[in-house]
């Protein structure tokens, strides 16, 4: 059906005079659109920056390609690290699928000349070493919860979203603020089985870019850990003209240059 936030979270508007009338799977499918969809394709520059318990820093730079397929449905990314070293060469796929079927992702590892397949079963670990987590750079499918407006002010609507299949993650549910105005999730707080929150992601900064409103910068923090990443957005851009092709395993190892930010 459609998918839910993340970071990666780079990419509709309507007035909140009328936006009370709307059920809760209407709000969530219009905050996935401003999440994910907006434009044709984009193209954006990446910094994370994350911070452990001890307070010692370490950098990720990247480009993020997307293509949407399908408003609100099918969707691919490519991700390529130009920074530090370690990670320098290696990208990531992902085809997003609706319907709540399990998204398929490549990596490629440049030190080994390796394309690996990420299984389903790992889409919550860790991306790249950050606190942000697979599934979050590919959002999260609205099937796979069930929703509930759990409050509403002048500015907010507050979501509860709960996994149908509970075995299959580690939270138990989460609460998602989202701004009236203009559809963009604000705020995202993870709960675990014990009712703890443990996790949050926080959008830092929304700057109109083209028209939509953008997340520009975002914070993905583990309370358990003492640690986060604070991804910021650089270098912008929609409906640049992206090719289907761009998003093939021939371009993890070759990717396109023309496309890529540094």
């Amino acid at each position: 059906m459609k998918k839910f936030f993340v970071l990666l979270v780079m990419f509709f508007g309507v007035s909140a005079a009328w936006a009370q009338d709307l059920t809760v799977d209407e709000i969530v499918a219009k905050a996935n659109n401003r999440s994910y969809y907006q434009g044709k394709d984009g193209n954006a520059k990446a910094t994370m920056v994350v911070t452990d318990a001890q307070g010692r820093t370490r950098q990720r730079q990247l480009t993020i390609l997307k293509l949407n397929i399908q408003e609100g449905g099918d969707q691919k990314y490519f991700v390529y690290f130009h920074k530090p070293n370690d990670v320098k060469g290696m990208s990531y796929i992902v085809w997003k699928h609706a319907g709540g079927k399990d998204d398929d992702r490549w990596l490629y590892l440049p030190a080994m000349d390796l394309v690996r397949r990420i299984a389903a079963s790992d889409k919550r670990s860790s991306f790249a070493g950050t606190t942000f987590l697979y599934e979050d750079i590919s959002g999260r499918s609205m099937d796979l919860d069930t929703h509930e407006l759990s409050a509403s002010d002048a500015a907010h609507y507050i979501i509860k979203n709960v996994p149908k299949d509970a075995a299959s993650v580690e939270f138990s549910y989460y609460m998602m603020k989202i701004d009236k105005n203009n559809f963009v999730p604000m705020m995202a707080e993870y709960y675990d089985k014990s009712g703890k929150l443990y996790r949050t992601i926080e959008a830092l900064e929304v700057k109109d870019i083209q028209g939509y409103p953008t997340v520009t910068k975002m914070k993905a923090a583990d309370l358990n850990a003492n640690s986060h990443t604070i991804t910021e957005f650089s270098e912008v851009a929609y409906d640049v003209g992206l090719t289907d092709d761009i998003f093939t395993e021939r371009f993890l190892r070759n990717p396109p240059q023309q496309w890529l930010k540094e």
